[in-house]
This record gives C-alpha cells, structure tokens and sequence, in this order.
C-alpha cells in the first residue's frame, strides 16, 4: 500500500572510499526514487567545470621565435615542446596563484617532468617526456605556471603572458574522470529508494574527497540567491566535517606548544613563526632559510612534524589549505 507523504525522504549516509591516491568512490544514500540522477548530473557538472587545477600558460625558449621554429641540438621542434608542456601536470605548492620558472639543459639528455620541478611547484606526472637533447645540444626554457579553472585559448591568454613568451591553451582541470552510477536499494518495504556511487578520478594535483567537498560547496554558492532572495529558511552551505575542522584546530597550535628545544623555539619565534599551520604550510627549502635555523634544529622540526602527522614537502589539499591561510592572516593581524 502506498504511504502518503508531504516530504521526500533526507539521505542520511555519506561515505567516502579511497581507491589508490587518486580515485575516490562516494557513497550517498537513500534517495527518493528519481531524486538520486536529479542531484549527481549537475554536481558532476560542477565539479567537472569548476575544479581549480594548475596549468603552464605561457612559454619561452631561448633561441626560438615563434611555435613553428626549432632548437639546434634537440630533437623536437617548439611546437612538439609545446604538446609535450600541456601532457606534463603541475602542482602549485607555494602559497601563490601564478609561478615563472627557467630551467636549463645540457645534452645529451631525455628531459621529462621531474627534471621541471621546482621550489613552489611540484609535477605530478614526472615520466611525462618533454625533450630529447642531443650531445651538442642545449636547451633553456621559461615557463609560467598558473591556477585557474576549465579550459582557456591561447588567443584570450596573449596579452597575458610576459614579454617574448608564446602564450599557451591552459587546460586548468585537475579531474581526469568524474562518473556516477545509480543502485536501487531496499529502504523498508520499498525497493525503489536510490544510491549514487560518484567516482572521483584525478590527475594527482588535488584530492578527490577535497575536490568532492569544494563541488558541493559551489553548488550551494550558487543557490544562494535563491535562499537569500525568497527567504527559503533552513537552507545554508554545507558545513565542514568534523574531521576538516578538528584538523584546522590542530594547525592552529601555538609553536611553543610543540615541545621543541629552546633554540629551535626561538628561531621560528624570532622569524614570526607562531603556530604549526605556518611551518605546514612551508616546504624544507623554505624552512631551511629561517634565520639561524641550522641543521640540527631543522632536522627536531622536521621530525616533530613527522610525529605530528604532517611531513615535511607533503602539501595540505585544497580548499584547507587556503582555509588555514585565511585563518593565520585573520589571527597575525
């Protein structure tokens, strides 16, 4: 017999299963019949535009003019280089939207992503081949890494890019796959009720359940102005879980709370290091240039954030680590 209701069912369990580093499943569930396909196409939507990744933008290469010229003494041509950049995926890990690089080659050598790395960029994919340099060959190449999202031309990046620099198509999206499949489900005597199983495949820049979590919360942002304009109560962004907001709390501790010597205290107290969150979010380049901080004392600091479960040149995933950047400005005044 058919219950009468005023009220679609609330789905009441979420879950979320890593699959490797970069592929999560995640599960939502009951949904109303029909309700289940009525949420997962427009967050799959989202989460496909809307993710915020990094990309090279522009290019320089000594000795090169234009995409259609070459280099002496290596193999592949500017516009070879040029495909090759766009497979490699970086990682922007310092606190910054736009990073500009240079590097240089000697031949012979096969250079592929890891040789492109650098302090406040990580590559993700560092067997990705980029340049195969004979023995008499060199190579120098200037390359802008920037944050953003979706896919822009080249034509709208032109007047963007640096002097002398050919300005590259950006494929900014860090998602390589987002796909969803519906299960029906046994809800009392109904077996009608739904299960979305989202799966989440990245290309290793950011998180799954984090680029999972900021899809959400654009969904909502973007609802907003119905709940503001119709007065539509009960309705707000979602909240973070319990697990981001005690990790946040945790990155909050003050730096002499860590139990660290005397000298390594006061050298990050001195440089106006005051809480955890701050060291965080520094790589060991960074942390090493702290003034007086000498080797014994960088090695009790990286050790205490091995203990404290954050290793030093492991990144915090986005969007926390711009929540714990917010955070730190708000408190430092």
């Amino acid at each position: 017999m058919k219950k009468i209701k005023t009220a679609p069912h609330v789905p009441s369990e979420f879950a979320i299963r890593p699959i490797g580093d970069n592929r999560a499943i995640i599960e939502i569930y009951p949904f109303e019949p029909g309700y289940a396909i009525t949420l997962a196409h427009p967050l799959k939507r989202v989460i496909l535009s809307s993710s915020v990744g990094c990309a090279p933008t522009a290019l320089k290469i000594e000795g090169a003019v234009h995409e259609f010229d070459s280099v002496r003494g290596v193999v592949e041509d500017v516009a070879r280089l040029i495909v090759n950049l766009k497979h490699i995926r970086f990682k922007i890990t310092a606190p910054l939207d736009r990073v500009e690089l240079t590097v240089a080659f000697k031949g012979p050598k096969e250079v592929t992503g890891a040789d492109l790395s650098a302090e406040g960029v990580e590559v993700v994919t560092p067997d990705e081949h980029f340049a195969s340099i004979n023995e008499d060959g060199e190579l120098k190449v200037s390359f802008v890494i920037e944050k953003g999202m979706g896919y822009v031309p080249s034509e709208e990046l032109r007047e963007h890019a640096p002097e002398g620099f050919l300005p590259l198509d950006a494929l900014f999206g860090p998602v390589k796959k987002a796909n969803y499949t519906i299960e029906k489900m046994l809800v009392e005597d109904n077996p009608n009720f739904e299960k979305i199983l989202f799966e989440l495949d990245t290309y290793g820049q950011s998180d799954p359940a984090e680029l999972f979590q900021a899809g959400v919360a654009t969904l909502f942002k973007q609802m907003e102005i119905f709940t503001t304009e119709l007065g539509i109560k009960g309705a707000s962004a979602p909240a973070k879980s319990k697990e981001s907001d005690d990790s946040l709390k945790d990155l909050l501790m003050k730096v002499e709370d860590l139990n660290l010597s005397a000298r390594s205290h006061n050298c990050l107290t001195r440089s106006n290091i005051r809480f955890l969150g701050e060291v965080v979010l520094m790589d060991e380049s960074e942390l090493s240039k702290v003034k007086n901080l000498g080797k014994k004392s960088l090695d009790e600091i990286k050790e205490k954030l091995e203990e404290l479960g954050y290793p030093i040149n492991e990144t915090l995933p986005e969007p926390m680590a711009g929540n714990l950047r917010a955070k730190l400005e708000e408190l430092k005044g």
